[in-house]
C-alpha cells in the first residue's frame, strides 16, 4: 500500500492540528513520508471564513516544516508544498510541489464555494445558475480546465470537487451526457501536461462521500490515456493521515492503474500499487 500522503491541511489554514502533530499521526500511522499543501492566501472578500493562510503566515508555516523536516530526519521524510487556489495570487516557492485546485466560482458579480455546505450550494444553483446544477457544473469545469496554467501545479487536486454533496445523486446525475462531456471537455484541456491527478479521500474521512474523488468514469478515461495518479487523504487532523488509502488503491486498480506516483528527494516516481 502507498504509504505517502501528500495533501495535508494544519491550524496555519483549516486543519485542526499543528504541523508536528501531523507529522506524530503519519509517524503512528506508519508514513514513510508526509507533504503539507497548506492553503494559498486568498483575499478575505474570498474567504471570510478564514479557511486560508494569511499572508504573514506563509513564511512561518515554510519555516516551521523546515525545521521539522531536520528533526524528524531520517524517521519520516517531509516535503513543503502548498495548495494553490486558482483565485489566489501564486505564491513564490521555493515548494517541492503544488497542488492546483478550484473551490469556488465568480457569477453575477459574486464569489461562492462549491464546497462550503450542501444549503449553499443548493442555493447557488437557485440564485446564480437559474436552478440549473449542470450550468454550475460546466463553468465549474471551465474554471479547472485552466488550472494548470493559472497555478503551476504539478498536481490536480479533488477534480470533481463538486460533487461533493451529490452523493446519490442529490443535485445532479453524474451519468447524464452533459455533465460527463463538461468533466471531460476539462480533462481534454489537462492532460498530456505531464500532470498527477489526486485520487482524493477527504470527503469519506469527513462524512460527505462514500467514495473517493475522482468518479470512475474519470479515473478509467485517466488510465486510458496514461496520465499520472497520487493518492492522498487531504488530511485535516492527524488521525485521517492515510485515510481510506486501501479503498482508493482498490479503486485504482480496478480503473486500470497498476502504480501511483510518490515524491523522493529526486522528483516523483512511480510505485506500484
Amino acid at each position: 500500500m502507498i504509504l505517502q500522503n501528500l495533501h495535508t491541511h494544519t491550524r496555519y489554514g483549516d486543519g485542526k492540528n499543528t504541523p508536528e502533530e501531523m507529522v506524530l499521526g503519519a509517524i503512528r500511522a506508519g508514513c514513510t513520508a508526509l507533504g503539507f499543501s497548506e492553503h494559498s492566501p486568498l483575499p478575505p472578500t474570498l474567504d471570510p471564513d478564514g479557511w486560508t493562510m494569511v499572508e504573514p503566515d506563509v513564511e512561518r508555516y515554510r519555516s516551521e516544516v523546515l525545521a521539522l523536516r531536520d528533526k524528524y530526519a531520517g524517521v519520516l521524510s517531509l516535503y513543503l508544498g502548498l495548495e494553490q487556489d486558482i483565485d489566489s495570487s501564486v505564491t513564490e516557492g521555493p515548494w517541492d510541489y503544488r497542488i492546483g485546485s478550484v473551490h469556488g466560482l465568480h457569477a453575477n458579480g459574486c464569489y461562492f464555494s462549491v464546497d462550503n455546505n450542501a444549503a449553499v450550494f443548493q442555493e447557488t444553483i437557485r440564485q446564480h445558475f437559474g436552478g440549473d446544477p449542470l450550468a454550475l457544473a460546466e463553468a465549474y469545469y471551465r474554471k479547472l480546465s485552466r488550472v494548470a496554467e493559472a497555478t503551476g501545479c504539478e498536481i490536480v487536486g479533488h477534480f470533481d470537487l463538486l460533487t461533493k454533496f451529490n452523493e446519490g445523486g442529490s443535485f445532479f446525475d453524474e451519468s447524464s451526457p452533459r455533465y460527463q462531456k463538461a468533466a471531460l471537455d476539462a480533462l481534454d484541456a489537462l492532460s498530456g501536461k505531464g500532470l498527477i491527478f489526486e485520487i482524493n479521500t477527504g470527503a469519506i474521512s469527513r462524512g460527505y462521500r462514500t467514495t473517493p474523488y475522482p468518479a470512475p468514469f474519470l479515473l478509467r478515461e485517466l488510465c486510458r490515456r496514461g496520465e499520472a495518479i497520487c493518492i492522498t487523504s487531504d488530511s485535516h487532523s492527524a488521525d485521517t493521515i492515510l485515510y481510506a488509502f486501501a479503498q482508493a488503491t482498490e479503486l485504482a486498480r480496478s480503473c486500470g492503474f497498476t502504480e501511483s506516483m510518490v515524491l523522493t528527494e529526486k522528483g516523483f516516481i512511480p510505485q506500484p500499487l
